[in-house]
């Protein structure tokens, strides 16, 4: 029989995570959705916090992903912390889902957990760990002239001696102005295609690199999401994550693997905010004498219920496929299958469970009365970035039909 309880020291850490989201992010979500682009304050202590607990030797409370999937190495020293085979990636996908419980955008900008650690993670060499295992990384792909297709980069990477030299345009980058270092990607030779796309960190203070503007958002206003412009930006030759060679058989797959990590964690936040929603919405019908029950055939209860319980089964399939894609990560088992199956159900799931949420509540949904109505606004990113819904389904639909990308657009 398969177990599906946590282990004891996850248990642990996804509970402190929920405290933080609970005593800190919660009473202020609503303050900082008004207030787009200030900076949440009380992320300083969070940033405390987070530089102790890393210090000690404990899980992270935020997002960032410590192991690595397919051929990497995964993170033994969580892996030993915990005493089993759910190690970095299964940590931080808990930790991503109770802090976005609180306020996806807040859990979006704790310093040092940045959607580009886990891109680091994922694919740079024990060097670049120890040189930026304590940084804090935005992740820059998207171009004004494409979204979802990342092997459309025209950003360019030229070899210049000991340093590289950076020029493009990225948008849609979050915690651009906030972060540290900008993993970006970029392409070192145009002439060989998608093969050729690199991911570099770009120190934020490095010359050449400036912020254009900062993005007036729908939802997630909490977090800073900046277009960021690099003009001859040099940085260090080392600072290319991984292999500096093209290898045209291979692909981009190195970079690729990046999303491995952060879809799962992608999907957690939407988990993360659905799970809210319903407990919301489940006070609300109560107070309204709605009774739920799961002795009763749904088509037996009052409407509302039963939609609720449709969506809880839904809420219900989307975190399990969560667990399985983190736990393969962990696992050393290439899981680009189960990542894009759990960021579709996910991202579907929160815009879905949100907006009807929203529905059932009536005028107390659709009000500032409750946090529904920012949820509705937060969840729909959580279905765009990191991968479309459609672009999931067509990575879900190749891998089981096992066609490539050339065959199957």
């Amino acid at each position: 029989m398969i177990n599906l309880e946590l282990p004891k020291k996850l248990r642990a850490s996804a509970n402190q995570a929920h405290q933080v989201a609970k005593e800190i992010f919660r009473p202020v979500s609503r303050k900082y959705d008004l207030a787009e682009h200030e900076y949440p304050v009380e992320l300083d202590t969070m940033a405390a916090m987070v530089e102790g607990l890393n210090d000690s030797g404990t899980q992270k409370i935020g997002g960032a992903a410590g192991g690595r999937s397919g051929d990497g190495e995964k993170d033994t020293h969580a892996t030993e912390l915990l005493g089993n085979s759910n190690g970095g990636n299964m940590s931080a996908l808990l930790n991503a889902l109770e802090t976005s419980w609180g306020d996806v955008g807040l859990m979006l900008s704790i310093p040092y957990q940045g959607l580009g650690n886990a891109a680091i993670a994922a694919v740079a060499t024990d060097e670049q760990l120890a040189r930026f295992g304590k940084v804090w990384a935005a992740m820059a792909i998207t171009e004004p002239s494409f979204g979802s297709d990342s092997a459309a980069v025209t950003t360019t990477a030229v070899r210049d001696g000991d340093e590289w030299v950076l020029n493009g345009e990225k948008i849609f980058v979050t915690a651009g102005q906030r972060a540290t270092h900008i993993v970006v990607w970029a392409s070192v030779d145009r002439s060989l295609g998608r093969a050729a796309i690199k991911s570099f960190v770009v120190p934020r203070d490095a010359p050449g690199l400036s912020v254009a503007r900062l993005e007036h958002k729908l939802g997630i206003k909490a977090s800073d999401t900046a277009v960021l412009l690099l003009q001859d930006c040099r940085i260090p030759a080392d600072n290319i994550l991984g292999s500096p060679e093209v290898n045209v058989e291979k692909g981009f797959a190195g970079v690729m693997q990046t999303f491995d990590n952060t879809r799962p964690l992608v999907a957690a936040m939407a988990i993360g905010v659905t799970r809210a929603a319903l407990e919301e919405l489940r006070t609300i019908l109560a107070d309204a004498g709605v009774e739920i029950s799961y002795d009763t055939p749904p088509n037996n209860q009052h409407a509302a219920a039963a939609e609720f319980l449709r969506m809880e089964a839904d809420y219900e399939a989307a975190y399990l496929l969560a667990l399985r894609a983190a736990w393969m990560a962990d696992n050393k088992k290439p899981n680009s299958l189960e990542a894009s199956m759990s960021k579709a159900k996910a991202g579907r799931t929160g815009t879905d469970v949100t907006l009807k949420a929203v529905e059932l509540a009536g005028t107390i949904g659709y009000s500032q009365h409750t946090l529904l109505e920012k949820w509705g606004r937060d969840s729909k990113i959580l279905d765009i970035f990191e991968g479309t819904q459609q672009i999931q389904q067509l990575i879900v639909a190749r891998r089981v039909l096992g066609l490539t990308s050339a065959e199957l657009k």
